[in-house]
């Protein structure tokens, strides 16, 4: 039976619910003045080494990675982080320094602090359980905190010239996260869709 003009039939409807889905990913945000230093180091690598795909995204630590969700049950994701957030305490941080993965990354090292180590599979095991959400190929490795200042667009004789010169460089900041931060991308680069809170710890 041919359809009424307008009218979506079953496979519309599908391929209109595809077309509705977004890219998600949730993270850790360092401080603002700590942001601000991070992203001076990304234009630094964009304005001396033509990288910049780091810019696309605020500085952050990436608990859970990219996963696609349907804009129609963004309550239900919301939802899920809010009630995950509030069962966990703030989350002590640390940054000392640079480190690599080589041929095209370089990152922040972000110290391994145990409440930052626990918080990581917790949170992917919740996701998982709750709504589905599930990265095979995190899941099978170990968790490697990490803060981006270029990769991906950073060509590998970029990388050997630049390596050299961020290898020794200090970078040290201590601080405390209060919320956890969930991510959406517009198409061309990631924006914060929502911040949860932490639970607060009394006196």
């Amino acid at each position: 039976m041919a359809h009424t003009p307008g009218m979506a039939g079953p496979s519309n409807r599908s391929e209109s619910k595809k077309a509705e889905k977004h890219r998600f990913f949730v993270a850790l945000l360092p401080p603002t003045e700590v942001q601000a230093e991070a992203t001076a180091i990304k234009t630094y690598f964009q304005e001396h080494y033509q990288s910049q795909a780091a810019l696309r995204s605020p500085p952050h630590i990436t608990l859970q990675p990219p996963f696609e969700w349907a804009k129609d049950d963004l309550d239900q994701l919301f939802q899920a982080l809010a009630a995950f957030a509030l069962n966990q305490p703030p989350v002590p941080m640390g940054l000392s320094g640079f480190s690599a993965f080589p041929p095209r990354v370089i990152f922040i090292n972000v110290v391994k602090t145990a409440e930052l180590m626990a918080l990581q599979p917790t949170l992917m095991d919740w996701l998982e359980v709750r709504l589905g959400i599930a990265n095979a190929r995190s899941k099978n490795r170990p968790f490697s905190p990490h803060l981006t200042v270029a990769f991906r667009d950073l060509k590998p004789g970029a990388f050997r010239h630049a390596w050299p010169e961020f290898e020794h460089r200090p970078f040290r900041a201590d601080f405390t996260v209060p919320e956890l931060t969930l991510l959406i991308h517009d198409g061309y680069r990631w924006q914060i869709a929502q911040n949860f809170p932490f639970r607060q710890e009394s006196n």
